[in-house]
C-alpha cells in the first residue's frame, strides 16, 4: 500500500512540474512528501492544490479496496497560520509539528516588518500529555492503600517510557509541567494517608533532599535511596539533520562514525573517539577530513601508569601522534 500511495503522490508531482520523466534531485524538495508509519500517513507540500489532490487520488485507491478515510482523523492544515478554520500545525504519533516565524525582521517604506525566515518546533503534543498525565493520575489516585516504594516501582517505567520517547524533541517545558503536577497528586495522596499529620511531617517522611535537589519523592533503601524519577531529570537529546544527500552506505566513514559512534567498516574503539571527541583532533583541534591517518594514543603513556580505558585514549593525526609521543619521552 506504501509503495502505491508513493507512486500516486510521485506521479502527481511530475504533473503538476510538467514533466512526464523522473524529477531530478534538484525538484525533489518541492514535489510531494509522504510520511507513513503503519497506517497514519502525512502528505506535505508548499500548494495546497497539490495536497488536495493527492487526497483525491489516495480516497479514489482506498474506495476501490472497500476503506476510505477518516473524516475525524483526516485534515487539510497550514503549518505556519490558520487555515480554513483549522489551527496551525498538525499532531502526528504523538507529536506537535508547527512552524513559527523566526529571524531578523526588515523595515519597509511603511515600517512594515518583514519575517526573513521561519522554524520548525517539534512538541509532545496536547493530547499525548494528557494522557500521559490522566495514566499518572489514575495510578496515584488508586494507590492509597500501597507503600512508598511500591507506588515509586510502578510510576519510575511510566515515567521513562513517556520521557525517553520524547526527549528528542523540543520537550524540556512539556517536563517541567507534568513534573510539577505529578508532585501536587503525590502531596494530596501523602495527606489522605496522614490527615492528622502537619504538612512539615509529611514533607520530611516522603520528600527528601538528594544531590542538588529538594523536595525527591523517596524513600531509604538497602543500599541507597529508592526515588521517583522526574520527567526535567530526562535529558534533552537534540536530533542534527543529515548533511545533505549522506547515506550510511555513501562511504563516508568519518562522518557516520562521528554521527553514530559506530560503523560495520571502522574500527569501534575508532568510531567511538570520533564521536566523543565530535571528528576533531585532541592534540591540533582540527576536524578529521577522509583520507586522513588517525592513530589511537593513551593521553597517559602506560610507561608512566596509563591504562587501557576510554578515559585515558584519544584520537589523533598520526603527525600529530608522533609530536606528542616525543614530548612524552621528555
Amino acid at each position: 500500500m506504501e509503495e502505491r500511495i508513493k507512486t500516486l503522490a510521485e506521479t502527481f508531482s511530475m504533473k503538476y512540474h510538467s514533466r512526464n520523466k523522473q524529477i531530478s534531485k534538484r525538484d525533489k524538495r518541492s514535489s510531494v512528501s509522504l510520511i507513513r508509519y503503519a497506517d497514519d500517513f502525512v502528505i506535505i507540500h508548499e500548494d495546497v492544490n497539490a495536497v488536495q489532490k493527492c487526497r483525491e487520488v489516495i480516497s479514489e485507491f482506498l474506495l476501490d479496496m472497500g476503506l476510505e478515510l477518516k473524516p475525524s482523523k483526516t485534515r487539510l492544515v497550514h503549518t505556519l497560520q490558520d487555515f480554513d478554520g483549522e489551527k496551525p500545525g498538525f499532531d502526528f504519533l504523538g507529536f506537535n509539528i508547527r512552524q513559527y516565524k523566526a529571524g531578523k525582521h526588515s523595515s519597509g517604506r511603511n515600517g512594515h516588518k518583514e519575517i526573513l525566515g521561519y522554524k520548525t518546533i517539534i512538541k509532545p503534543s496536547q493530547d499525548s500529555t494528557k494522557k500521559h498525565y490522566y495514566k499518572l493520575k489514575k495510578v496515584i489516585e488508586k494507590s492509597k492503600g500501597i507503600s512508598q516504594s511500591v507506588l515509586i516501582n510502578i510510576l519510575n517505567p511510566i515515567i521513562r517510557g513517556y520521557c525517553n520517547y520524547f526527549r528528542t524533541v523540543s520537550s524540556s517545558q512539556n517536563f517541567c509541567k507534568l513534573e510539577a503536577l505529578v508532585f501536587w497528586k503525590l502531596w494530596r495522596w501523602a495527606i489522605c494517608r496522614h490527615p492528622n499529620k502537619g504538612r512539615k511531617w509529611i514533607k520530611e517522611k516522603y520528600w527528601k533532599s538528594i544531590a542538588n535537589r529538594n523536595w525527591v519523592f523517596s524513600i531509604q533503601g538497602k543500599d541507597k535511596p529508592l526515588k521517583l524519577f522526574g520527567h526535567s531529570e530526562m535529558k534533552i537529546v537534540n536530533y542534527v539533520k543529515v548533511k545533505g544527500n549522506s547515506s550510511p552506505y555513501d562511504g563516508n566513514l568519518i562522518y557516520w562514525s562521528i554521527r553514530l559512534g559506530q560503523n560495520p567498516e571502522m574500527p569501534t574503539r575508532v568510531a567511538k573517539l570520533l564521536k566523543k571527541q565530535q571528528g576533531k583532533c585532541s592534540h591540533c583541534g582540527l576536524v578529521f577530513k577522509d583520507g586522513d591517518v588517525m592513530e589511537i594514543d593513551h593521553i597517559v603513556p602506560k610507561t608512566k601508569g596509563g591504562k587501557d580505558t576510554y578515559d585515558n585514549f584519544q584520537l589523533l593525526h598520526r603527525h600529530c601522534h608522533d609530536k606528542k609521543t616525543s614530548s612524552d619521552r621528555w
